[in-house]
């Protein structure tokens, strides 16, 4: 079983937050409408890289984050320290009390991590008092947006490897401690085979793998006497890093030592080509490996690669069995960021009251907020998956789904109701308490392959990516156009008072 690396650190993370969400908290509070019944919900606007799907990942963190989501005596003190433009304390102590015996006690509904998934769909939806589910915004984008992020890029490169193993093997160049281990779990949930990442592999019990460095080649005169002196001492783990000097010569030594491997009961494992014509020399030193009989010795590349250079590398005829990925991986560095956000969408002015639904406004279509408790619908046909709906879960449609695309409704999509589905929130936790089995992480990853391998595949194109349908449904639609109409009316109105 994974272990969160929240469990690494013997302190609280409730402030870890931003700053403006304990002020509209204490807003609450001093109002006296902290604890009215609100409905958060978190989602992205746009596709990352450029492509066709996404990849959830971050729920075991945040089922962590929130099982052990408190303010400790340390957080107290620091926040009292807090002064506001005039000097004075920025939160009063009775509020400070206040936080102190705040129990985390809200409803969450979540994706399951390694689904895929598309924009406006509700990957997590929270219900319960308004200063809890205000306070936590901040941590759940930041568990889930840069660990879907680099899911998503993991299982790209994963596509593009086209079945062969993946290593990641980025963590010098990661974001840090933790954006080190959540770039490795994530990268695994995408469908990388392992990580070079030690600690993730303790952590997480992710394989762990890796070969030598130019460094170690060059600590010895000759670039021979070094493999020789690798395989004595690890002749159970003999990639030799072939390309510190001259690349083919480096072949060649490495099938000298090979042989003596051979002799003694062990063997020639691989080579790794770390710079150079990737697609020239792999076909090289397949060619002289074959001649030498180590047909089972794998090529290893690394270099700067990502799904792009995989895939034209593959194209040209590239002989490369594993592919060991780094920064381009685990910084998702052609996006650095998934643009997740956090809206209301829903909230009850008393408690007996129905629900009022909310939505964010805005000029630009795109980045206007969807009103209600809303639920995500995928529906099959055969074996593969055809479409999604967004639905509001008090109110769903008795027969065939009607689909709009919020962005342009002249574009619809009827949806059968005898067609296979299934819901993909599920629930999390119930007034506070845990209620979901968390998978084990091999699960997870499984998830992903499984859930990718039932699209069609032109989803899953670099390229121009076909557009997946994914619509509102059209009763909950209408609402949210009615709703708009109704707030630009009463802005309207009151700019005219004005």
């Amino acid at each position: 079983m994974s272990k969160p690396s929240f469990r690494l650190y013997n302190h609280s993370f409730a402030l870890l937050t931003d700053f403006y969400q304990l002020s509209m908290a204490y807003g609450y509070w001093q109002a006296g409408i902290d604890n009215k019944d609100a409905v958060f919900q978190l989602f992205f606007r746009k596709l990352p890289f450029k492509g066709g799907f996404a990849i959830t990942s971050g729920l075991e963190d945040i089922v962590d984050y929130l099982e052990n989501f408190h303010f400790d005596e340390g957080d107290l003190a620091y926040l009292a320290t807090l002064k506001d433009k005039q000097g004075n304390p920025f939160f009063c102590q009775d509020f400070l009390d206040y936080l102190k015996e705040l129990k985390f006690n809200c409803d969450v509904d979540a994706i399951p991590e390694g689904t895929v998934v598309f924009p406006f769909e509700p990957l997590l939806r929270i219900k319960g008092p308004l200063l809890q589910c205000q306070i936590l915004e901040s941590p759940l984008l930041n568990l889930i947006n840069f660990s879907s992020l680099i899911a998503t890029k993991s299982a790209r490169i994963c596509l593009a490897a086209n079945g062969d193993p993946v290593f990641e093997f980025g963590m010098r160049r990661a974001q840090g401690i933790d954006g080190a281990l959540t770039a490795s779990r994530a990268a695994y949930i995408g469908g990388c085979h392992a990580t070079s990442n030690v600690m993730a592999g303790k952590v997480y019990g992710i394989p762990v793998n890796g070969t030598h460095s130019h460094s170690w080649v060059m600590v010895f005169e000759d670039e021979l006497d070094a493999f020789q002196t690798y395989a004595n001492y690890l002749p159970g783990n003999c990639v030799f890093l072939v390309d510190t000097y001259n690349t083919i010569v480096g072949v060649k030594k490495a099938i000298k030592v090979g042989m003596a491997l051979k002799e003694k009961g062990h063997q020639l494992m691989g080579v790794r080509l770390d710079s150079g014509d990737l697609t020239y020399l792999s076909i090289e030193a397949r060619r002289l490996l074959d001649q030498a009989g180590f047909k089972d010795s794998r090529i290893y590349a690394s270099n700067e690669l990502d799904e792009t250079i995989i895939g034209e590398l593959k194209k040209q005829g590239a002989k490369i069995d594993v592919w060991g990925v780094g920064t381009n991986l685990v910084t998702g560095k052609d996006q650095p960021a998934l643009d997740g956000v956090y809206k209301l969408s829903a909230i009850k002015d008393e408690p007996n009251k129905d629900w009022r639904y909310t939505l964010k406004l805005s000029e630009q279509m795109k980045k206007v907020s969807n009103p209600g408790i809303l639920q995500v619908r995928r529906f099959k046909q055969g074996s593969e998956f055809i479409a999604d709906a967004i639905y509001d879960i008090y109110h769903p449609p008795k027969d065939d789904f009607h689909v709009v695309d919020p962005l342009d409704p002249t574009r619809d999509k009827i949806l059968k109701k005898d067609l296979t589905f299934e819901d993909l929130l599920v629930p999390i936790f119930r007034q506070g308490q845990r209620v979901y089995q968390l998978p084990k992480l091999d699960e997870i990853r499984n998830r992903t392959k499984n859930n990718l391998d039932q699209f069609y595949s032109g989803v899953k194109r670099f390229l121009n990516p076909h557009q997946y349908i994914v619509g509102m449904e059209k009763a909950i639609y209408e609402k949210k156009i009615k709703l708009i109409k109704h707030i630009r009316n009463h802005a309207k109105m009151a700019g005219n008072k004005e």
